[in-house]
Order: structure tokens, then C-alpha cells, then sequence
């Protein structure tokens, strides 16, 4: 007789409603971190656990309900982290829809919703959403304890860590959970056995060159949290302050090492919000994997800052694996960087870049249009920059007041319009809204770059190097990919005043 089953966790699916058609085949499709690594720990504390991921496996919300019914499990987890920190408000929409789903079919199944949006608006999502419970740090531990309340018959929710729940007609918010810190005892790895994976696939640019090399894929950590502040991120709204929590090199490299034997995994993600940051740890990955002779054979892209990299470690990167590292730029104007907390010089990020690039690696550069100090000529300054290094890809987004970022405390304390949904968060969806300037409407801000996107990759500059470095098959597929148009209604609205 199969085991019964305590905690069914579903990462939601939002692809269509995030990224319009880019969602068919341009986009990646991730596996779900935060759900691996919370079933490890529950497993780990002897629950039986089974993960849906909904966004992988294609399902709408009365699919997801229909599975969480026939798993009959004692509490389902609706994990809403998403693979960066910004994906998390936008992931609302599926998640909503899906608990709903739930409620409607089983009324009496008890859902706990987890995630960094979740996190920064913890009691406006227990009282919005169709939950029983929601979760006011990184969620483990109160997933832990809620089930061994629930498993004994008891409603004393008052002792769960880190639990937001009813009382009567009352919200109550717990004391937060104690951060986990032995990294490689209590969170270490996802639970790839309960992952469909055969579904997950990389960004397209991640394989130019070899564009089938984009499954079987992987997406790993090797820290947790972020000890920066930039105005724009909410990376910390689980962890309560700025943070850096390490596994040990030895514990990834063999997560790594399992991926690459089990399930043929060549392509990965470091999700780490800075990984290139303390040298010990770099250095212990890395020469680990060079050790072990996985180096040759891999191509791994992660987060990188200008003032974090090191030309003397670029050669050591490189042999490790590490093919594209993606760096955060922000903006070309000096004083909008400056008020974004990223204080670099223009001639620091030419000069980091170029000295990558000649290490055969090949970077991303992240670009941000609509920062608080903004206006068209320093959004101006920022593209033409873009196209000064003219890096082997370019992400463009608008500046969103996300919750639990130092910008979306400024904007609610200026009354400045938000998002009327979660789903007006997403940077590619038809009502995403990203933030007004001190000197420029947001709709002039998202018009600015979807055009700064389309010039950027029809630059016969930027063209002639995508087929230098990667070949003429990966050009086709750029020019292919920049003849697709997001349809905004932000922009509709302006052209049709």
C-alpha cells in the first residue's frame, strides 16, 4: 500500500499570462528551487512529499486542483519564489488562481502560500487570497511545524514559527523562524526524483551556438540571500535584512555531479543572486569541478557584479565551466546608478567586461530603464552604452516597484500608481506597469525599452558578432527572435490619446 502522502508543493504556472507568446519556446523553463529544497527538508524529517510543477507540466488550475484531490495529501504548499527575486509578485497570478482551483473543488484542504512576495505582504495575501495560511519568511521550518500540528489534530497554530493565520476575525503573524544556517545538513539540494525532468529547458541565448542543447537543464544554488541593497530588489524579504548563507563547495559540486550522471545534465543555472562574490567559495566550486573533470563538458551561466569579478579568476571561471556570467549594469548614467546604490564608473564596466569577454566568456549585460532619477536622455545614455560593449546578450527591464524592494516603500510613500494586479509586475505581460520617474510616465518608460530591445538586437553591430562568435544558424535565430513584438497597454493608451 502506497504511503500517504502529508505535503503536496506546486510551483504555479504563469507562462502565457508572464510572457505572452515568448512563452512557446523563447523562454526558460526552470526547475522550481525552492520546491525541491523545501521537500528535501520535509523528507528529511520523515513526511511524505510530492511536488506539482504546474508551469513545467503545462497544467491550468483545474488540473492542478484535480491532482492535489487525488494525492489526498494532509497540506498542500503553494511555493511562490519564482527563479529570481523579482518573479515572485508576478507568479500571484497562477498561484491565485490555482488555490482557488483548490478551494472550489476541496474546501476543506488546508493551503499554506510561501514565497518573497508572499514575505513582504504576508497579511494582504492571507487576506486576498484563497489560503489557509501564509508564511512570513523562507518557509521550511514553518512548513515543518504546521504539519506536525496538523498531523495532531491540533489548531494551536499560535506556536508555528513564522505563521500568518485567522484567528476568528482576527490576523495573526507569528515571530518569524529562525534562518536556517547549516546549509548542508538542513537544506541540501533539491528533490530532482519528484521533478518531471525531461521538461525543463534553458534560455535560448544560454546555447547560441547549439541551440539543442538547451534540455536537459538545471538550476542549482550555492548561496542564499544577498548582502547588497540596491533600491530595486527584494531579494531579502524572506530572510528580514541583507544576508549570505553558503553551502560548501564540496556539497554543490556533487548536487552537480548527480545532475550531470542521473539525468544527462550538461546545461545549468547558478540561481545564487551574486555568485561571483566571496573568493574562497568561488574558488572551492570551481576547482572542484576542474578536478573532477566536469569543466570541458558543461556550460553554467550566473550572476556577476562589475566590482566583484576578478581578471586573475577569469581563466579558473572558465575551465570550471562557467560560459556566460551575467552581469548588473543598471544603468550608463553615473548619477541614476548612484541613486539605484550601484556606484560603478562607466570605465570599470567597459574595462571588466572586455577582459571577460577575452577570457572566452561570454557575458549578459542587465540593463534597468525607469530608476527613480530616470529621464529619456539618461535612459538614452543607458542604451547607447548597451551598444558601446555590445555584449553577447543584453536584458533590458523596467524599473518595478516590487514588493518588499526600498522602491515600492518610496512609491506607496509618493502615492505614485502601482499595478492594479500582480500579473502588471511581470516585465513581458500586456498590463505590466513598471514605475513612473520623478520625470517620466510609465508609459513612456516600458515604450523606451521594448523599442531599446528591438534596436539593440537589429544592430548590425551587435548582428555580425552574433554570427562571428556563435554562426550564421544563431543569427537567423536572433533576427527571428527581434521580430517578436509584446503588445503593451500601457503603450496602446499612449498612442491612442
Amino acid at each position: 500500500m502506497a504511503a500517504a502522502i502529508d505535503l503536496v508543493l506546486i510551483n504555479p504556472g504563469t507562462g502565457k499570462i508572464t510572457y505572452q507568446d515568448l512563452a512557446t519556446d523563447l523562454t526558460a523553463i526552470e526547475p522550481p528551487m525552492w520546491a525541491g529544497i523545501i521537500a528535501t527538508y520535509q523528507r528529511n524529517h520523515g513526511f511524505e512529499v510530492r511536488i506539482i510543477d504546474a508551469e513545467a507540466e503545462g497544467l491550468d488550475a483545474k488540473g492542478v486542483a484535480e491532482r492535489v484531490k487525488a494525492y489526498d495529501p494532509v497540506l498542500v504548499g503553494m511555493i511562490v519564489f519564482g527563479h529570481q527575486p523579482s518573479a515572485s509578485t508576478q507568479m500571484m497570478v497562477g498561484a491565485g488562481l490555482e488555490c482557488r482551483a483548490i478551494k472550489e473543488l476541496e474546501p476543506e484542504r488546508k493551503i499554506i502560500i510561501v514565497g518573497g512576495h508572499v514575505s513582504a505582504l504576508p497579511e494582504r495575501t492571507l487576506r486576498e487570497e484563497a489560503v489557509d495560511f501564509a508564511c512570513n519568511g523562507e518557509g521550511p521550518i514553518t512548513i515543518e511545524q504546521l504539519l506536525n500540528t496538523l498531523k495532531a489534530g491540533s489548531d494551536d497554530y499560535a506556536k508555528v514559527e513564522g505563521l500568518v493565520w485567522r484567528d476568528g476575525d482576527e490576523i495573526r503573524n507569528n515571530i518569524g523562524a529562525k534562518l536556517i544556517t547549516e546549509l548542508d545538513k538542513e537544506l541540501p539540494g533539491g528533490a530532482w526524483d519528484l521533478l518531471p525532468m525531461d521538461r525543463y529547458r534553458a534560455h535560448n541565448w544560454q546555447c547560441f551556438g547549439d541551440l539543442s542543447a538547451r534540455k536537459p537543464y538545471a538550476s542549482i544554488y550555492t548561496t542564499l540571500g544577498c548582502p547588497y541593497r540596491c533600491t530595486f530588489c527584494c531579494i531579502n524579504a524572506p530572510f528580514g535584512k541583507p544576508n549570505y548563507r553558503m553551502r560548501s563547495p564540496k556539497v554543490v559540486v556533487d548536487e552537480m555531479e548527480l545532475l550531470y550522471k542521473t539525468y544527462g545534465v550538461k546545461t545549468f543555472k547558478i540561481v545564487d543572486e551574486m555568485f561571483v562574490l566571496n573568493d574562497r567559495h568561488v574558488s572551492g566550486i570551481c576547482n572542484l569541478l576542474i578536478e573532477r573533470g566536469l569543466g570541458p563538458n558543461i556550460n553554467i551561466w550566473a550572476y556577476a557584479r562589475v566590482d566583484t569579478v576578478k581578471p586573475t579568476h577569469l581563466e579558473m571561471l572558465r575551465k570550471a565551466g562557467i560560459r556566460w556570467l551575467a552581469l548588473g549594469i543598471e544603468s550608463g548614467s553615473k548619477h541614476v546608478r548612484d541613486g539605484a546604490q550601484k556606484s560603478l564608473k562607466s570605465n570599470d564596466i567597459i574595462g571588466i567586461v572586455r577582459e571577460i569577454q577575452k577570457a572566452g566568456i561570454n557575458v549578459i549585460g542587465n540593463y534597468i530603464f525607469g530608476l527613480p532619477d530616470d529621464d529619456e536622455q539618461s535612459m538614452r545614455e543607458t542604451l547607447e552604452l548597451a551598444k558601446e560593449l555590445n555584449c553577447e546578450f543584453a536584458n533590458f527591464y523596467s524599473a518595478m516597484a516590487y514588493p518588499g524592494s526600498p522602491l515600492y516603500k518610496m512609491a506607496v510613500e509618493k502615492g505614485w500608481d502601482l499595478p492594479e494586479s500582480w500579473g502588471g509586475y511581470s516585465q513581458h505581460s500586456y498590463d505590466s506597469k513598471p514605475l513612473r520617474t520623478e520625470k517620466v510616465p510609465a508609459s513612456s518608460v516600458i515604450k523606451f525599452r521594448d523599442d531599446a530591445f528591438h534596436e539593440y538586437f537589429a544592430n548590425p553591430r551587435y548582428l555580425d558578432m552574433v554570427a562571428q562568435r556563435f554562426g550564421w544558424e544563431t543569427r537567423k535565430h536572433v533576427e527571428q527572435m527581434s521580430k517578436h513584438r509584446l503588445k503593451r497597454k500601457l503603450v496602446d493608451e499612449l498612442q491612442a490619446a
